[in-house]
């Protein structure tokens, strides 16, 4: 059955697929208006409306409730519009997967640290980061770039696709919503703490199977994108999950952790945010590591390795999983 009236099975199954191409050939469409601009415009009017009321967990989730089923309204009757439902279907898609802007944006950004400007360096990962750069040299950014690029492997496409393949647009468009109110709302300060709680912790559980799938099409596809080679898959899996869960976040270790034994290069360590050095969990082959060869930091080769990687890990791994639905 198909997700929408006026809208044929046929479609309705080949949509995750295009979606992937699009994306992945064009990135996000930069003269046309972008869904995730809307969803970041009601949740500025609904702030307004939460902080006159109190910025409590309470009014947090009613915000996001709000959200949703405007959100979920609004999709639904866009894709319903009998034929031009096809049209925003699909665009709908496209738009809510972002892996092809965020390794057009990286590959620029490792570009300008390979440069000799560091103050545009710094500028242009910043654009890809929220954590501080003002003092950050050309290993540190390299870092950034491999902890971002890995990390948003599953917040920008793997997440968004499982809700895409399992719940079309629809369900797409649920998760963005959560996923935006988190990217948002979700900062540990006094300011966000409660409001951005709700939206956290049910971007948390949406992104758990996600997340460890990501894991698994980077361990998968590794042999493709040539690298990981004599590492025991079960000692691999073992290392990983070990490492993702030393991290704040239940999700957001996984495919960094797996990039990070895969590729040999340490992720985490002291990162500035806010101000304030945080000392973060050390994934990935430690330098002293006994038996592990190669273990080094972030440069220019490895972050094109690791670009090239993500790009066939989408490629094979959303293909596996959309077939796996499918049967």
């Amino acid at each position: 059955m198909s997700f929408a009236p006026f809208v044929s099975d046929t479609w309705a199954v080949s949509l995750p697929v295009l979606a992937l191409g699009l994306d992945l050939a064009f990135g996000d469409p930069r003269t046309l208006p972008h869904p995730v601009q809307a969803v970041g415009w009601m949740l500025d009017r609904l702030e307004r409306l939460a902080r006159r009321a109190g910025a409590s967990r309470l009014t947090g989730a009613l915000c996001l409730g709000a959200l949703l089923s405007i959100t979920g309204l609004a999709v639904w009757t866009l894709i319903g519009i009998p034929y031009v439902g096809i049209v925003f279907s699909l665009y709908l898609a496209w738009t809510g997967l972002a892996l092809g802007s965020l390794l057009r944006e990286c590959r620029l950004a490792a570009a300008a640290v390979a440069g000799e400007d560091i103050g545009a360096a710094r500028a242009a990962v910043s654009m890809l980061v929220s954590r501080d750069l003002s003092q950050a040299d050309q290993g540190e950014l390299y870092r950034a770039l491999g902890e971002t690029l890995s990390e948003n492997f599953n917040d920008g496409f793997v997440a968004p696709f499982f809700w895409l393949v399992l719940g079309g647009p629809l369900g797409l468009w649920l998760y963005k919503a959560v996923s935006t109110t988190d990217s948002m709302w979700g900062y540990k300060t006094e300011r966000w703490r409660s409001l951005g709680w709700a939206g956290a912790r049910l971007d948390d559980v949406l992104a758990y199977v996600p997340a460890r799938l990501s894991a698994c099409m980077l361990a998968v596809s590794a042999p493709l994108a040539g690298v990981g080679s004599g590492m025991p898959l079960r000692g691999l899996w073992h290392n990983v999950a070990r490492d993702a869960g030393q991290m704040e976040s239940p999700n957001a270790g996984w495919p960094m952790a797996m990039a990070a034994w895969l590729h040999r290069r340490t992720m985490g360590g002291a990162t500035w945010y806010f101000g304030q050095l945080k000392e973060k969990p050390v994934l990935g082959p430690r330098p002293c590591d006994a038996g592990i060869a190669g273990a080094r930091t972030w440069d220019a080769a490895g972050i094109e390795a690791l670009l090239r990687h993500v790009r066939i890990a989408a490629v094979l791994g959303g293909v596996l999983l959309w077939l796996v639905v499918l049967l």
